[in-house]
């Protein structure tokens, strides 16, 4: 019997957007719904909550412009359970880059870290309206549960 092999899945199998005021309120709402939404998908949210929070963080704080909203989209594949995690705001001119080592004591400049930390991999791709996506990557960890 001649059996095919089962064709690569390479689009999502889960898939959440939302606009969001670019604002803190907007910030820890992107958070909440990713909670939410990974939970009605029975994945574990931890890591892609951290990854999540510090994005929407970023986003109201370096990618704000006034009037404009940014977007949270989620985006789940079945094939090796990755989620990637895309963030875009309407700053496409401040594009995140790695920093130096920071100071234990300094007050900002962990974000990256923080996504390093529980993202496999995580860039930036310009978005319309002169805008930008910063997308993270995090794969499955079932010890978050």
């Amino acid at each position: 019997m001649n059996q095919k092999s089962p064709p690569q899945v390479t689009a999502p199998t889960h898939y959440f957007t939302v606009l969001l005021s670019a604002n803190r309120r907007g910030a820890r709402r992107a958070r909440e719904h990713t909670v939410r939404q990974l939970g009605c998908w029975g994945v574990p949210y931890e890591a892609a909550a951290h990854v999540v929070a510090e994005l929407a963080s970023n986003a109201v704080l370096h990618g704000r412009v006034t009037g404009r909203d940014f977007r949270l989209r989620l985006k789940l594949y079945a094939d090796d359970g990755v989620l990637r995690v895309e963030v875009t705001d309407a700053r496409g001119d401040r594009i995140p880059q790695p920093r130096d080592p920071v100071a234990d004591d300094a007050e900002s400049g962990r974000g990256l870290r923080i996504i390093e930390a529980y993202a496999e991999r995580w860039g930036v791709e310009a978005a319309p309206a002169g805008g930008k996506t910063v997308w993270a990557e995090v794969a499955p960890d079932l010890g978050d549960a």
